[in-house]
């Protein structure tokens, strides 16, 4: 991996850099960045239907033409990967009714009518769930997460997902749960089982815990995918071309990563930045997975406690294309990072935010990881009403769901010419795609 302190990269001085004179505040409406835009669609099955409905919904038209027939997605589910890792480890592994894997094949499909000209290598396909267990050497362990950091526990009222990914959250156990020191799952399984959800979820939150309720009240109104939080009134498409794209990852784990990845196969010059302070948690895992994510990026190293090094992000941002960035809000505005200034410095930025489940109200400081926010979205309850049975449903499910989309979405919007705050929340996406051909019984 090389590392430089970035000023090459920001002696561009793009002729986007003037203020613009408003910003049109969305609030999330729904989003339509693509009107006029043509998309060919080539096949027929459940993964071609999501492409057409997510070009849609991005304003595409989308012309449908004869090709190859789509995998079943129950061969999808199992060419994934993800059946071999969900279920008991002394079952076989379980089939999902929600046509996962084909959604995820779906929006790669329409990733690739969207940036097919611009393509420099093939992207994948929906084996993309199994990757990083085939990598760690992963297996399905029913109400442990196959990486282990997450556990389904069993409350006064339910069932809630509990991840405990990083070594200081057992030392916040104490406090959530009003007890002593805490060492062992057993414990805290015992901790919690008398205790109601409401309270636990309320309280793990405020302390910064990774948790969710296998039955959370659903959002209102229709699943969406992705959302507009702000917008150019300037935006011209004609002046987003000039020259190779420059993409900044400040993203980690998994999502984000994948998400820079992606538009990285699209030609883009991506650069990846890390805090020398706090580097990406994918670090701690197999070294090969974090390869995989972040072969061909550059990479800067900063230390966001020095003023000089956050003028040198703050400089890499304002010449920047697309950025795609993985924290909570509040966590860049505390280095004095914030998006609409910079969006107001660099008019044709699009600015991709993952977060856990969105950028506003409380549910924007909530922190999630991929296997929690699979169980926020309902997936662990779809499977329990499915064989009796409650389980994680394969291995951190929403990352790689979200990566793909969040690719589709800054890539549309960098083809509307940018000037865009776009946020795609891990359980958002996974709603919208259990959403699609839900099964009305089981």
């Amino acid at each position: 991996t090389h590392q430089d302190n970035g000023q090459a990269l920001m002696s561009r001085d793009p002729d986007t850099t003037q203020r613009i004179a408003g910003r049109d505040r969305t609030e999330g409406r729904p989003w339509q960045p693509l009107e006029g835009l043509v998309g060919t669609l080539s096949g027929s099955g459940v993964a071609t239907d999501y492409a057409d409905r997510l070009l849609q919904s991005l304003g595409v038209t989308v012309e449908r033409r004869a090709g190859p027939d789509d995998l079943h997605p129950a061969l999808a589910w199992a060419h994934s990967g993800a059946m071999a890792l969900t279920g008991n480890p002394d079952k076989p592994g379980q089939m999902c009714p929600a046509p996962i894997a084909s959604c995820l094949d779906g929006a790669l499909k329409a990733l690739r009518a969207l940036a097919e000209d611009d393509l420099n290598q093939p992207l994948p396909d929906c084996s993309l769930l199994g990757e990083r267990a085939a990598i760690a050497g992963f297996r399905r362990a029913g109400r442990a997460s196959a990486g282990g950091a997450c556990r389904l526990l069993s409350c006064a009222d339910g069932w809630l997902a509990l991840s405990l990914a990083r070594p200081d959250d057992w030392q916040l156990l104490p406090a959530w749960l009003e007890a002593g020191p805490l060492d062992s799952w057993p414990a805290v399984a015992d901790a919690v089982a008398e205790t109601g959800m409401n309270a636990l979820l309320e309280r793990g939150r405020m302390l910064g815990l990774a948790l969710a309720g296998s039955r959370e009240q659903q959002k209102p109104g229709p699943a969406r995918w992705c959302r507009l939080i702000e917008r150019s009134r300037t935006v011209d498409a004609k002046v987003r071309r000039r020259g190779t794209p420059l993409v900044v990852d400040l993203s980690s784990l998994w999502a984000g990563p994948l998400c820079a990845h992606l538009l990285g196969t699209m030609g883009t010059q991506v650069v990846k930045v890390e805090s020398l302070g706090r580097p990406d948690g994918a670090r701690r895992g197999p070294a090969a997975f974090h390869d995989l994510m972040n072969a061909g990026k550059a990479s800067i190293a900063l230390d966001f406690s020095a003023p000089d090094d956050i003028e040198k992000l703050r400089g890499l941002l304002r010449v920047a294309d697309i950025v795609v960035e993985s924290a909570r809000p509040r966590a860049l505005l505390q280095l004095g990072i914030d998006a609409s200034t910079i969006l107001a410095e660099n008019p044709c930025l699009t600015w991709l935010s993952i977060t856990g489940h969105g950028r506003s109200g409380d549910e924007a400081d909530w922190i999630a990881y991929g296997d929690d926010a699979g169980v926020a979205a309902g997936l662990s309850s779809l499977m329990l009403d499915a064989t009796g049975e409650i389980m994680f449903c394969g291995d951190a499910i929403a990352d790689p769901l979200t990566g793909v989309h969040a690719a589709l979405a800054a890539w549309s919007a960098y083809r509307a010419g940018g000037g865009a705050l776009v946020s795609v929340a891990l359980s958002d996406v996974v709603r919208h795609c259990q959403a699609f051909m839900a099964p009305t019984s089981i």
